[in-house]
């Protein structure tokens, strides 16, 4: 058996994660345990066994790092011998055996007896001389002589480095090990799923340790779903396992017809999951997800017959979302989340007063039944559930066990369940919820004390799970691809819990649904000015004209995106500003027509600043949908919602992912303005500074959403100073009607003291803010130091707010450090900007020899021969 070590700083780490997925373990090297991109792959993968190898612990606490990987889904947290050697092998007995490794140097081989009870692998790191080889023997061999525990409970591991072809062991190599019982580990730079030179093959690898007991060479193996349950046995050589890897499809071999292609006749076809060999080393077992009729050449899905139980169950629901008649007691359960929530409150109830074993099986099927519906209406699958239940029992820092106070059957007693210590009893309500308390206080860092690495993952946002998103958004955008409006109303009525009778609003708007009070008109019409003027200003109402020689003429010209949709967020917040800065500059441009979608509220209207700034800048259509299904009904089109070119506008993530999904799908012919993630401020401020102006701005992005992030850069503040900036924002966040989002952004945000504006630059530039204020003594002199931010606010009185309402720039602005490329949405934006090109006959005959050698250099004939037809007829040539 090979392991790959896979080391997560380097760039393709993300790819070599999916190259070599299909193995049974991944080594995992990373630089700490809290490394931001370990915590990505174990909260977005988390479907490995993933063995985790930190260059260094915190010698502080080390047990609680070690706690937090393993809870956090590690199959194996690897140590090196000196962690128990310091720490003592006492202080780790509490953790379970087979979620430790050690890493072992040659010097410490003859203390790994000292570990027996604390580990269940030891890797023991060399390289290929021959006295390594031979020490890796004896080592095995005293694993083997009854020193350590048998059956498969420990295994040893030779850690090859990839300093070189020395250190890179040959598949003769492998092959001896693996009769020693001994596994590799090698260095994933080293394999390739392809026949690369210089690299071994990783299914030959793979395979390497491998031997048939049969006289055909081949290899009985076993084919599995996601669930474990068997759907066939068939047989695998060397030729096709290489294949399968290279593939990552189910390739088997026929003793018949030689390499088999499963489904490839038939449609049937695998996707390749997860391979794994048995105890023996001589049989195979494949992880599949099986497409079509099913495994067996009889039309289903295995060939020991039907799936039972969750399984059958799951793919039971799956058919019947497709399939249920409309009208029917099926088709409601998956349309109407209301009546399946219903459902599964009354099966809930129910168990828990159910006493006979009858009973209690009975109600818990019903329980399961409905909340499988739920699961599969809402695109969740079995599998997704065992993983969570796989999750957990991976936790090894047990939980208290309390119900919520909304639950706790022993608290309102006054007994607890086990007829231990009373406790008081509740007399408050279900619905109130103790208020959260404590210091709502930023993390605190000083430059100086940081290394390059630590400084690194400052720059890091609060991570986006978008492969989940992705997952969740697809069926929403194909829905509405496929269904119109009709899915549409449905999802509306889902999510935001309104049933419409119509999705859009086409212009001439009625006076009734934009009646404002005279302040409110009042500000949106200043603001409209503003934002108007400055955008107006960017429009270059004249081409570009160059003659680039005497006789060529090069000309640029702008021309307006003719169909545009502007997605305006609603949910837990008015946004008509949205709608301003992004319906004007799409006004200026000339777009034809401009789309505006933006949720309902629960009586099926849209909020009137909304349809008041839809009037000004002479949207066409108000198209009454949020979420995903929005983005997906302008880029595809409905029966009432026109198809849009492009779409532009924030959203949370699942509009963020609509609106990339849609774009990288060639059939929709849509772009979009940028990516987005969470809102995001950075401060940059010294001593000048009012610790009452900046903590206001830190707090006016972080209010945004709990996944917002603000940062300060302290440039040479006291202590007194800082503390000031810290007081004020824990108290102005404590008298903010949204203080419970702000105490979960805040703990993500942070400070940062350094010495010098020369830092604070640098590191603004990399973290490349979608807001910047510069609370700084002269703050315009150091506006020309900015290369990387979404919009800069220079000085004390100029607040991130104004540029977010009224002062004229736009604040749609990239996020998540996406300003070191993109621009915040402007007049361009909604431009496209052609050119043209126009020769006098001097001007063909000065260029076309150029033009001639270029095309003859790349081999393209036609283009050589369309300008030297011209060129014959200019020089006189027959």
């Amino acid at each position: 058996m090979i392991l790959p070590l896979i080391d997560l700083t380097s760039e393709n780490y993300q790819d070599q994660l999916k190259a070599f997925s299909l193995l049974p373990n991944q080594v995992l090297a990373v630089p700490t345990p809290d490394d931001a991109r370990l915590q990505s792959v174990l909260k977005s993968q988390n479907k490995d066994a993933y063995w985790v190898q930190p260059a260094t612990f915190d010698a502080q606490d080390p047990l609680a790092q070690i706690h937090a990987l393993l809870d956090a889904g590690s199959d194996k947290v690897v140590l090196p011998f000196a962690a128990f050697a310091s720490g003592g092998i006492d202080s780790f007995s509490h953790i379970p055996q087979e979620r430790l490794a050690v890493s072992v140097y040659p010097a410490d081989f003859d203390k790994v007896d000292q570990l027996v009870a604390t580990v269940s692998a030891f890797i023991l790191n060399v390289d290929t001389s021959a006295e390594s080889l031979e020490t890796i023997k004896s080592v095995t061999k005293v694993v083997q002589s009854g020193l350590l525990p048998r059956g498969g409970i420990k295994r040893v591991i030779a850690a090859f480095s990839s300093n070189g072809p020395a250190s890179t062991p040959g598949l003769l190599a492998i092959s001896e090990l693996g009769r020693f019982g001994v596994d590799t580990q090698l260095s994933s730079s080293v394999l390739s799923a392809d026949h690369q030179e210089g690299k071994l093959n990783l299914g030959e690898a793979f395979m390497a340790t491998i031997v048939s007991d049969r006289p055909d060479g081949l290899f009985p193996t076993i084919v599995v779903d996601e669930q474990g349950i068997s759907l066939g046995l068939v047989y695998s050589s060397l030729e096709s396992v290489v294949e399968s890897f290279r593939t990552r499809k189910g390739v088997y071999f026929s003793r018949s017809r030689g390499l088999w292609y499963k489904g490839a006749s038939s449609g049937s076809t695998q996707d390749l999951i997860k391979v794994h060999v048995d105890c023996d080393s001589d049989a195979l077992q494949f992880t599949v997800h099986q497409h079509g009729t099913g495994f067996c050449h009889n039309n289903i899905r295995g060939c020991f017959g039907p799936s039972s139980g969750l399984a059958h169950l799951d793919q039971t629901l799956q058919s019947r979302k497709i399939s249920a008649p409309a009208g029917s007691y099926t088709h409601r359960l998956f349309k109407d989340s209301n009546l399946v929530q219903s459902k599964i409150m009354e099966e809930a109830e129910e168990l828990c007063q159910a006493t006979t074993a009858e009973d209690i099986a009975w109600e818990t099927a019903d329980l399961i039944y409905f909340a499988l519906v739920k699961c599969v209406a809402n695109g969740v699958t079995l599998r997704d559930v065992e993983q969570q239940l796989e999750n957990r029992s991976r936790k090894i820092t047990r939980r208290p066990g309390h119900a919520k106070p909304k639950w706790d059957v022993s608290a309102k007693t006054g007994q607890a369940s086990d007829g231990a210590t009373p406790v008081a009893p509740v007399t408050a309500t279900a619905s109130v919820v103790a208020p959260k308390t404590g210091r709502i206080a930023m993390k605190s860092y000083k430059m100086k004390a940081l290394s390059a690495d630590e400084q690194s993952k400052l720059l890091l946002r609060p991570i986006i799970q978008s492969n989940d998103i992705m997952a969740r958004v697809k069926p929403i955008v194909e829905g509405v691809r496929e269904r119109g409006d009709a899915a549409l109303l449905e999802l509306t009525a889902k999510f935001d819990g309104v049933q419409l009778e119509s999705t859009v609003i086409s212009a001439p708007f009625s006076p009734e649904s934009m009646i404002l009070d005279e302040q409110t008109k009042k500000a949106i019409d200043q603001a409209y000015d503003n934002i108007q003027k400055f955008h107006a200003a960017q429009l270059q109402d004249k081409a570009l004209v160059v003659e680039t020689m005497p006789g060529v003429v090069c000309t640029r010209f702008a021309r307006p995106i003719e169909r545009v949709g502007l997605y305006v967020p609603g949910g837990t917040a008015v946004l008509p500003s949205t709608a301003l800065m992004l319906g004007i500059p799409a006004a200026v441009a000339g777009c034809s027509e401009i789309v505006i979608a933006t949720p309902p509220r629960k009586d099926g209207s849209i909020v009137p600043e909304v349809m008041y700034v839809a009037h000004k800048v002479g949207a066409s259509k108000v198209l009454m949908a949020g979420g995903a299904q929005a983005v997906a009904a302008m880029a595809y089109g409905t029966e009432t919602c026109p198809k849009v070119d492009k779409i532009c506008g924030p959203g949370n993530q699942y509009v963020t992912a609509a609106k990339m999904l849609t774009q990288i799908d060639s059939s929709s012919l849509v772009s979009i303005d940028m990516p987005a993630g969470p809102s995001e401020l950075l401060v940059i401020a010294d001593m000048t500074s009012v610790p009452a102006y900046v903590a206001s701005d830190l707090l006016s992005q972080a209010e945004h959403g709990t996944d917002s992030q603000v940062v300060l850069i302290a440039v040479g503040l006291t202590a007194e100073h800082l503390t000031a900036i810290e007081d004020q924002v824990h108290e102005q966040a404590s008298r903010l009607p949204r203080v419970d989002i702000v105490r979960e952004s805040i703990p993500k945000s942070y400070i940062i003291e350094v010495d010098t504006m020369e830092e604070a630059m640098r590191f603004s530039n990399e973290y490349a803010p979608e807001h910047l204020i510069l609370h700084l003594e002269q703050a315009e002199r150091h506006v020309e130091s900015v290369n990387n931010a979404g919009s800069v606010f220079v000085g004390h009185w100029s607040p991130e707010s104004c540029g977010d309402y009224a002062s004229g720039t736009n604040h749609t602005l990239p996020t998540y450090g996406y300003a070191r490329m993109y621009s915040g949405v402007n007049t361009d934006t909604f431009l496209k900007h052609i050119t043209s090109q126009q020769l006098t006959r001097e001007g063909l005959d000065a260029i076309g020899d150029t033009v001639m050698r270029l095309a003859e250099i790349e081999g393209l004939e036609a283009h050589r021969n369309a300008v030297a037809v011209r060129i014959n007829d200019i020089r006189g040539r027959a």
